[in-house]
């Protein structure tokens, strides 16, 4: 059997694609809400945080890997690729919600823990959660967008 690059790169897209799709909705519809539904609210919350650090690190790395990949497949075209493009805004998606949205979360949570009855600190960690969880379903509507469609352009490479 004869394997050319030009026809493992859709392959390998399609699994990397699989993990990381895979992977959100899992954690989003699976995972957080079992442990949400099995211990303490702050027990879960912590936990549930360390997997969506865990799925955004992976993410990104996910998304790094299709853009190399979708690079290699189309060239000097990649820019009109919208799968590209939609890999990008969930790369960006992804980076906005661990980087900035997650990272004030955590700063919350510590705070929040020497000052229990400062409702102003809970306000803005429910906006910045709400946020978020916006933020992480668009991403995996997105994903899920990719997964219908297909990893490979159509022939005329639109």
């Amino acid at each position: 059997m004869h394997f050319t690059v030009s026809a493992i790169i859709p392959v390998l897209e399609r699994i990397v694609l699989t993990l990381w799709v895979g992977g959100l909705w899992v954690t989003g519809l699976v995972l957080a809400p079992v442990l949400f539904a099995s211990f303490q609210r702050v027990f879960a919350g912590d936990i549930a945080g360390r997997l969506f650090t865990a799925m955004a690190l992976l993410g990104m790395v996910c998304a790094v890997l299709l853009l190399v990949l979708a690079a290699l497949r189309c060239r000097a075209r990649l820019w009109r690729d919208w799968r590209a493009l939609v890999v990008v805004a969930m790369l960006a998606i992804t980076a906005i919600g661990e980087f900035v949205l997650a990272s004030r979360m955590r700063a919350l949570k510590q705070v929040a823990a020497q000052h229990a009855q400062d409702s102003g600190l809970r306000s803005e960690f429910g906006i910045l959660h709400g946020v978020s969880s916006a933020l992480y379903l668009s991403g995996a509507v997105l994903g899920l967008v990719l997964v219908v469609a297909g990893s490979r352009p159509a022939q005329d490479g639109n």
